[in-house]
């Protein structure tokens, strides 16, 4: 069954912006935006039409930036709506995914259908429209600096509605006006103010983010269940995640994931085995799960509600005010500025770096026969001839080091453009493009610490591990072959990710365990 359409114009969660980017939901314009941006464009209308008698108004009939106090003869308004489209589309640097671009433009719609842009409301209707036919703009990725918005990328996304840039068809990109025209679309014409208002914005970085936010949200899940793999196959302890323990420091992220432990490690033969040996305390890496995990789940969860209000804020300049008049009061602001995204993003690849930080440090208690608790070094059945994981550990690490380069925040840094005006940026698509990067390492560094954990489980037979291990061991069986001899890792580590990615890894664990959080 096609899910019912995304009402652009009415508040939007990061889960129907996901929707749309990957997985093609549909969206169209909803009755009430459609009303609101008609009553602003009126507005917008009166000041267009008024000529060289109108007031000056910021992107209506002035240049823009260092250039705003340069009046635009009438005659030029249109012009100038696509000269800074044009001008602006100045981006560099590799292309967005299908999938964040698809956000973007989803994003820009929402902020225009909230009424405050002045716009038409067929800018809406054809960014919807691009979206359910596919149309997907070529985006450089590189160039914005977060000030006044994403401005270069946004310009590229804006020239393919007016016939020009280029978009995505096929296997290939072809021209903006052939990829129009191939799904039944015209190009449009720009009226006043509207070149502004398609590319005055956070999309890219918001864009990036929500969908970068989701996805370690998710991957803090496939700690846990990396984490209780890796503690089985060390003979490690739950006693830690006691309920007990945790209300007494009662951080909602760690609750959390002392509440998915318990759940992984219930009915554990392996755990019963040495409930009585001599070790009292395991390593932090094991120990301090709900602790470190949590803090990144608790950071995450507040950098998803920053990019949930930002979802449904306008982020336009300048702001048209209707009163009940009908009068507009024109407000040139700064909603644009995308410090709000910037530092929740790079919080949220600090937080994201931290669970492949531990991760490596269990893959290293594992591998290390000084740390593990009677394992083979480096997990090989016959070590010396054969190397095992010790590369994995290696590959592993060096995830952990790129990350904490990548790391360094954006948000400190400012120089300024446009001559001076815009003193101060953002550089919040610089911490959305780094968040990206860091997700994609965690991914692998978790898949490492899930290949390595399910060997070591395998060599704890004939004991069991508990049910919730078990059955990720079992999910990581069918795509992997046990650990012999000495084989090339990388596509094993490959399939591993692409389950952690997938949501394949938790949905088996959920199967034996029940709702992990």
């Amino acid at each position: 069954m096609t899910a019912a359409p995304v009402e652009i114009g009415r508040p939007l969660t990061l889960q129907d912006l996901e929707d749309v980017a990957l997985r093609d939901r549909p969206a169209r314009l909803s009755d009430d935006a459609r009303a609101r941006m008609r009553e602003a464009r009126r507005a917008i209308d009166r000041i267009a039409d008024a000529g060289d008698a109108a007031p000056r108004v910021y992107g209506v009939n002035t240049g823009f930036g260092f250039l705003s106090e340069t009046r635009i003869d009438e005659r030029d308004v249109r012009a100038l709506q696509h000269n800074l489209v044009r001008s602006h589309a100045s981006g560099v640097g590799p292309d967005l995914p299908r999938a964040e671009v698809r956000a973007m433009i989803l994003l820009r719609a929402a902020v225009l259908a909230l009424g405050a842009s002045g716009v038409r409301e067929e800018l809406v209707d054809l960014l919807a429209a691009m979206l359910n036919a596919g149309v997907t703009p070529r985006v450089p990725g590189q160039g914005s600096v977060g000030a006044s918005g994403d401005l270069a990328p946004l310009a590229h996304l804006a020239l393919v509605l007016t016939g020009e840039g280029e978009a995505l068809s096929g296997a290939g990109y072809v021209d903006g006006d052939v990829a129009l025209r191939q799904a039944g679309l015209a190009p449009i014409s720009l009226h006043a103010k509207e070149g502004l208002s398609l590319i005055n914005g956070t999309q890219m970085m918001a864009a990036q983010g929500a969908l970068s936010v989701l996805a370690a949200r998710r991957l803090a899940t496939v700690a846990d269940v990396a984490g209780a793999m890796s503690l089985e196959a060390n003979k490690g302890s739950a006693r830690p995640f006691d309920e007990r323990v945790i209300a007494l420091r009662p951080h909602p992220g760690a609750r959390d994931t002392a509440v998915n432990l318990r759940a992984l490690l219930a009915d554990s033969a392996i755990m019963e085995s040495h409930k009585d040996c001599a070790r009292v305390q395991d390593a932090y890496s094991f120990r301090c799960m709900p602790q470190v995990h949590g803090a990144s789940r608790d950071a995450l969860a507040w950098a998803h509600q920053v990019l949930e209000l930002e979802l449904n804020s306008v982020t336009d300049n300048p702001l048209v005010f209707v009163g009940p008049d009908g009068q507009a009061d024109l407000v040139s602001g700064g909603n644009f500025h995308g410090q709000p995204l910037a530092l929740a993003l790079d919080l949220a690849a600090m937080a994201t770096a931290e669970l492949a930080n531990i991760s490596e440090r269990r893959v290293e208690q594992l591998v290390n026969p000084a740390l593990s608790s009677g394992l083979t070094p480096f997990l090989a059945k016959n070590s010396g001839l054969h190397s095992g994981f010790m590369i994995a550990q290696v590959a592993s690490a060096s995830l952990v080091s790129e990350n904490k380069v990548l790391c360094h925040p954006a948000s400190i840094d400012s120089i300024p453009s446009s001559a001076g005006k815009e003193d101060h940026v953002s550089m919040g698509s610089i911490s959305a493009r780094k968040l990206t990067m860091v997700r994609a390492n965690v991914e692998r560094a978790l898949a490492i610490e899930v290949l390595t954990a399910a060997a070591g489980v395998d060599q704890r037979r004939p004991l069991a591990p508990s049910r919730g291990v078990a059955a990720a061991v079992a999910k990581v069986r069918e795509r992997v072959r046990e650990y012999e001899d000495d084989r090339p890792l990388y596509r094993d580590i490959e399939a591993v990710r692409e389950l952690v990615a997938s949501g394949g890894l938790v949905a088996a664990v959920e199967g034996a365990t029940g709702p992990l959080l």
